[in-house]
């Protein structure tokens, strides 16, 4: 059953990360664009319909649009090396409050007691995550707009392909 996510797209670390999740990212080597996740997996997407799309559209004009930075690589050990964004908080309360609208679809099926934003970089072991740190450090931070929420869709073959995208509200810094 193809899935579905909810996503800040990341266009401005790009120039940064594009060859790291190239070779050692999956999403990446699977249609998905540098990306902060808010929900994965969210609704399959043979229940969506136009009630679904104006909920979502209403939802995140509510929520202001917003910048952030990402600082610096974090570690998920023997896993993941991703780069950590600041504030965290806008993130955060795009997914609870997706979730609270959504509560049958919880981020990462509610095996994660806490969600940890993050943009992946590298899957691999700490050799790995050594190089990423390394090379990316001196480059950080990458100053970024969060400006709109990504649909991403799922399709046949498990290539993830660009749906709706939901512009986020006025931002409330002038």
């Amino acid at each position: 059953m193809p899935a579905s996510a909810l996503i800040v797209e990341v266009p401005e670390a790009e120039p940064l990360v594009g060859e790291w999740r190239a070779k050692h990212d999956w999403s990446a080597q699977h249609g998905v664009p540098a990306h902060i996740t808010l929900l994965f997996p969210f609704m399959p997407q043979e229940k969506f319909d136009d009630r679904l799309y104006d909920d979502l559209r209403a939802l995140f004009a509510a929520h202001p649009a917003f910048s952030f930075s990402l600082t610096h690589v974090a570690r998920f050990p023997d896993e993941v090396a991703w780069l950590a964004p600041e504030p965290v908080e806008p993130f955060r309360a795009l997914t609870e409050a997706i979730s609270s609208q959504y509560p049958d679809y919880p981020p990462y099926e509610g095996i994660h007691d806490e969600v940890i934003h993050h943009l992946t970089v590298a899957e691999g072991d700490t050799d790995l995550q050594d190089e990423v740190d390394a090379a990316l450090t001196p480059a950080l931070p990458i100053e970024a707009e969060a400006r709109s929420v990504l649909m991403i869709l799922e399709d046949a073959t498990g290539w993830w392909n660009p749906g709706e995208r939901y512009p986020l509200g006025p931002s409330s810094v002038a």
